[in-house]
């Protein structure tokens, strides 16, 4: 079961640039801003800039859907034909993620939230 898209992560060459053009879109700071990650809330979404997405295989951006269950979502997408981009991750706070690419090439994100969201 999901909750949802509520998390769109950016990959980018140059942090900096990246953050002064989404400040300027999304008109806010980001509430996260560290050499690895920057990220933004707009209207409940959560917009992230990932200086290393490129290296970890993304080609554009990657939607990431909220799910109660990781493993399940997760093995459930591969049985289905997914090929695996990156497996489950724990990326601090009781967050994991995860990401595929579906049977077209398309990238698809998966996030569990330990707060549930």
């Amino acid at each position: 079961m999901t909750a949802g898209l509520k998390t769109i992560i950016y990959p980018v060459k140059d942090l900096a640039r990246a953050k002064a053009l989404f400040g300027a879109l999304l008109g806010t700071e980001p509430y996260a801003d560290t050499a690895y990650y920057v990220g933004f809330k707009d209207s409940g979404q959560d917009v992230g800039l990932d200086p290393n997405g490129h290296a970890k295989g993304m080609t554009g951006p990657v939607p990431y859907w909220h799910v109660d269950d990781i493993r399940a979502t997760l093995a459930g997408l591969l049985e289905a034909g997914a090929e695996t981009l990156q497996d489950v991750q724990d990326v601090g706070g009781g967050r994991l993620i995860a990401s595929v690419k579906d049977t077209d090439g398309n990238l698809v994100g998966l996030l569990q939230d330990s707060s549930g969201e």
